[in-house]
């Protein structure tokens, strides 16, 4: 030390340690009192820097009282500049685990928002977060004077060896990178591989997309196959599609009649059944002459994938009671085999009204 240590030294170095306390306390406070201001806006992003800032602002107000401290005592030149140094370092990790938190929960909020769902891709996440601390690691090793060059080039030169260790790693990541990219398919879409496999898109990460199945269950699936496979979309170009029933009435009905009543039972479930499209023009189309019906089709509007289930259900419930009530005859299908001495009819499900046991 240049000269002897005082009682003035030490009180001063404990009021500036003490101003960093406190002002580190009423910060705090402050921040806490701006939080509840930023939970009250609709923007999310408010919340994430006044969350990283309560973190960071209370630290550097201590570190600012230590320094200050440090400099009030009697210190050698050695030992004031590694004093100065472990502050810094520390001022700078606090700062980056912020910033970290800060940059990853933005990015986690421009996700969450145009997706439209809870979940998140947290591929961007996790990728913003580990480029941050990466830089604030190299900006530690530059404050205390350790050359990042020679670092750099050994990563440059071994990056070749883990890229060739890590293919199958890799592929998957630049592949969710790419498919995200692309806007082909996002968290809360509704897809189906040419596999099999089908869901709601939970979540995807640098390695892998985690799929929920309509029962619930979790299907994981490599990035790297989910590019390669063929895949439909049922989410986009838009949410609402249309799902197609088939039905058959027998030949004796009226058709302009059986258009009526059908279109009708459309409309009452396209008003009145959750999941459904109320502004769906109702569709019927007659197209083939069976051989024990006139077969058409019916064009229902569903909101989402998964609703067309209910509405399936209701509209046939409702549609096979008007019919009931309405005369209109649903036939079920008949098979006729030709023996040496004469006809037999073979009912596939039940013996038909026309059927005619032995000719």
């Amino acid at each position: 030390m240049t000269r002897e240590l005082t009682v003035d030294d030490l009180v001063l170095a404990g009021i500036a340690l003490a101003a960093g306390l406190v002002g580190a306390f009423l910060l705090r406070m402050l921040l806490r009192w701006l939080a509840g201001h930023a939970k009250r806006t609709r923007w999310s992003g408010d919340d994430v820097i006044v969350d990283a800032l309560r973190s960071i602002v209370p630290w550097a107000a201590v570190v600012g009282g230590a320094a200050s401290a440090a400099a009030a005592l009697p210190l050698t030149r050695t030992v004031q500049h590694s004093v100065n140094q472990v502050l810094t370092v520390l001022l700078i990790f606090v700062a980056t685990v912020s910033a970290a938190r800060v940059i990853a929960g933005l990015v986690r909020t421009v996700t969450t928002s145009r997706s439209g769902v809870a979940a998140s891709a947290t591929i961007f996440v996790n990728i913003t977060r580990i480029l941050v601390l990466a830089i604030g690691f190299l900006v530690v090793l530059q404050t205390l004077g350790i050359s990042i060059a020679p670092l750099l080039t050994a990563l440059g030169v071994g990056g070749l060896a883990v890229a060739l260790a890590l293919q199958d790693t890799l592929a998957n990541l630049f592949a969710g990178i790419h498919i995200l990219a692309s806007k082909t398919v996002q968290p809360g879409d509704y897809i189906q591989l040419s596999s099999g496999e089908e869901g709601y898109v939970e979540d995807i990460n640098w390695r892998q997309t985690t799929v929920r199945e309509l029962s619930n269950n979790l299907v994981v699936i490599p990035n790297g196959q989910l590019a390669k496979s063929n895949m439909t979309n049922f989410m986009r170009p838009e949410q609402q599609l249309t799902i197609m029933v088939q039905v058959g009435v027998a030949y004796d009905s009226d058709l302009d009649h059986v258009e009526r009543v059908t279109t009708e039972v459309v409309a009452e479930v396209m008003t009145e059944i959750t999941g459904a499209v109320p502004e769906h023009e109702p569709a019927v189309r007659f197209h083939t002459f069976g051989d024990s019906r006139i077969g058409f089709t019916v064009i229902l509007g569903v909101g989402e994938f998964s609703d067309q289930y209910r509405i399936k259900h209701e509209f046939i419930k409702r549609l096979h009671k008007r019919y009931r009530e309405e005369g209109i005859r649903i036939p079920a299908p008949a098979r006729t085999v030709a023996l040496q001495q004469g006809t037999v009819v073979f009912p596939q499900q039940r013996v038909g009204e026309d059927a005619v046991p032995f000719t």
